[in-house]
Parts: structure tokens; C-alpha cells; sequence
């Protein structure tokens, strides 16, 4: 009898333990996500803020001048940076045509597995053809452990006029258009922050995703294009209001500086459509729009920037400018 007992009364439970276990299984609960908040936070507490990644520990970036007791980088007797790892990441044939003495090819895509290679017992300088790749480049780095990553200044336009991609590229197109103005900014927007999840929760590891994400994204336009429907565009000018009225702005572009985590600027963007940055040079905006991108907005930095707009006023101010390329010595690969 006790045997039967038993026998029923496992036929009874044992369905219900089978019914419970699948009722489990077909509502399972819902995982923690990563998102803008997880990521945000993080950056914040280790010292990844904007304004952090723009001066600490030094500049992001530094022209090629010749070492002369005031600051130089470049030897004057072979024309190498003996002081950095140089990382070069034009395309490998013009790596080829013609690089920095000691200087280490690599791709975009590949920097962080690059720098990582080489170590940490020089600073990094990226370089590419007018500084603003590398821009992106060092946004990349200084987020992913090599804080004191640095762009050549201007790229390898600066270093020899043969590699000259920037004097092509300046104009004082906007002169006259009315669609470069001088006018006052109007109120910065507000916006919801983007909306992404990821299933990484970790703060380092989502950083890292991020960054990996933000290396393959579409980055540029041209100002040409900017300049001929700036109303079809949300744009972000990268000055002080005073250089924002001064030399001219895209007519309702925003003045947008500083740019914060902590201050809650951010909200100015919007949410998930194309925002475009710009700058003196183009150099800054790709740093600010990488950025941007870890973050989760969909920026685009504006090619050349004003440079490649009012260059003569910006010049003759004394602004950030393109001027001349130097004449140094360079090694060709076979």
C-alpha cells in the first residue's frame, strides 16, 4: 500500500513540477541591458568626459615642429619622432610612396589592436593625411587606454608639400552666400538621449563595443554640400559665440560650445537624426563627432571646416589655419 502511495503520488507532482518549469521557461525574465545611462556613468567617473579627452594628460594634438629645446617633436638631423610611436594610417600604398622615418602602418579599423602591440612606453601620434582621420583615430585610443594618444597636426600635408591634400581643399566659398551668416544663436534644442541597448552591462566592456562600433560608422560631409541647404541639417558650431559671430556660421547652425556630460548639453542633439559638427579645421569636429558616436548620436563632422570656407578672414585673425607645408625628409618602402 505504501508503495502505491508513493508510485501516485509522484504521478501527481511530477506534471506539476513539468508545468511549472515550462510556464518559467515561456516568461523568462528579462535580462539587464546597457544603455546610453550604463555608458554615460562610466565615462563620467573615469575621466572620459569631453573636456577631459581634449587636455588631459596633454593635448590631443600636436604640430610636427622641429625639436628646439621648446617643445618640438621632429629631430632636425633625420627627420623622425624619436619620442613617439608613430602610427601612419594613410592606405598602404601611399604608406608606400612615402612615410615618416620609423613610422608603423595600420588602418582605421586596426588602431586599437595596433597600439596595443606596441606598448605603452611612448605616447602614440597618429597619422594620416590633414589630421582629420586621426582625430578619430586618437578618440578611439584615448577611450581605450592610451590617454596620451596624439594627431599630427594637419597630417602629412605638413610634413612635405608632395603629401599636400589641404590647399586643394581651402576656399573662401561662403564669402557673400546667404546661407553664411552673422547672426545670433538661437536657443539650443532639447532633446531625449539616444535610445540603444546592448546585452553588455559592464562599463568597460560597453565602452570597448562602443568604440569598435563608432570605428566602422560613416563620419563626413562635405561644406559645400552643408553650404548649399544648411536648413536641411541640424548643425553644431564648435566656437566660442564670439568667433561664431565674428567670422560667420552657417545660417541656423547652433554656437555649441562647451560640450558636456556633465553639463546636460548633450540634450541639444537630437535624439537618432544626422547632427553635423564643425570647426576651424575639421580636426576638432572629427575628434568631437567620434565622440559623439561612442555615445550614441548620429554625428558627421563637416571636411576642412571653415578652412575650407572663409579661410582668408580665418588666417588673417591668426585662427586656426592652414598655411604651407614644410619640407622634411621622408623614407619611401619598397
Amino acid at each position: 500500500m505504501k508503495r502505491f502511495l508513493n508510485v501516485f503520488l509522484l504521478a501527481v507532482i511530477l506534471p506539476a513540477f513539468v508545468i511549472t518549469g515550462c510556464k518559467d521557461d515561456d516568461n523568462p525574465q528579462p535580462q539587464p541591458k546597457g544603455t546610453y545611462a550604463t555608458l554615460s556613468q562610466y565615462m563620467t567617473d573615469n575621466g572620459l568626459d569631453l573636456p577631459d579627452l581634449l587636455t588631459t594628460p596633454s593635448s590631443w594634438v600636436i604640430a610636427p615642429t622641429l625639436i628646439d629645446g621648446k617643445g618640438g617633436i621632429v629631430d632636425p638631423n633625420d627627420y623622425s619622432i624619436p619620442n613617439y610611436h608613430v602610427l601612419d594610417i594613410r592606405s598602404s600604398d601611399d604608406f608606400t610612396s612615402g612615410h615618416i622615418k620609423g613610422a608603423m602602418h595600420t588602418s582605421l579599423g586596426d588602431i586599437i589592436t595596433k597600439a596595443k602591440e606596441v606598448g605603452t612606453d611612448k605616447p602614440i601620434l597618429v597619422v594620416c593625411y590633414t589630421g582629420q582621420t586621426a582625430a578619430r583615430a586618437v578618440m578611439a585610443l584615448r577611450l581605450s587606454g592610451f590617454p596620451d594618444a596624439q594627431v599630427m597636426k594637419f597630417g602629412m600635408s605638413y610634413w612635405n608639400e608632395v603629401f599636400d591634400k589641404w590647399t586643394p581643399n581651402i576656399s573662401d566659398q561662403a564669402v557673400g552666400d546667404p546661407n553664411w551668416v552673422t547672426d545670433a544663436s538661437g536657443s539650443l534644442p532639447s532633446n531625449d538621449y539616444p535610445d540603444w541597448e546592448s546585452n553588455t552591462t559592464d562599463g568597460e566592456d560597453l565602452l570597448a563595443e562602443r568604440v569598435n562600433s563608432m570605428l566602422s560608422k560613416d563620419w563626413t560631409i562635405k561644406s559645400d554640400v552643408v553650404l548649399g541647404d544648411p536648413a536641411g541639417y541640424d548643425i553644431y558650431n564648435f566656437w566660442t559665440n564670439e568667433d561664431y559671430t565674428t567670422f560667420g556660421h552657417y545660417k541656423g547652425a547652433y554656437q555649441y560650445k562647451p560640450i558636456s556630460i556633465a553639463n546636460d548639453i548633450l540634450k541639444a542633439l537630437p535624439q537618432s537624426d544626422e547632427c553635423l559638427i564643425y570647426c576651424y579645421t575639421g580636426q576638432t569636429s572629427s575628434f568631437i563627432a567620434a565622440w559623439l558616436q561612442v555615445l550614441g548620436y548620429n554625428a558627421k563632422s563637416i571636411l576642412f571646416g571653415v578652412n575650407s570656407l572663409s579661410h582668408t578672414a580665418l588666417s588673417d585673425a591668426g585662427k586656426p589655419a592652414w598655411h604651407h607645408s614644410n619640407d622634411y625628409d621622408y623614407e619611401t618602402s619598397k
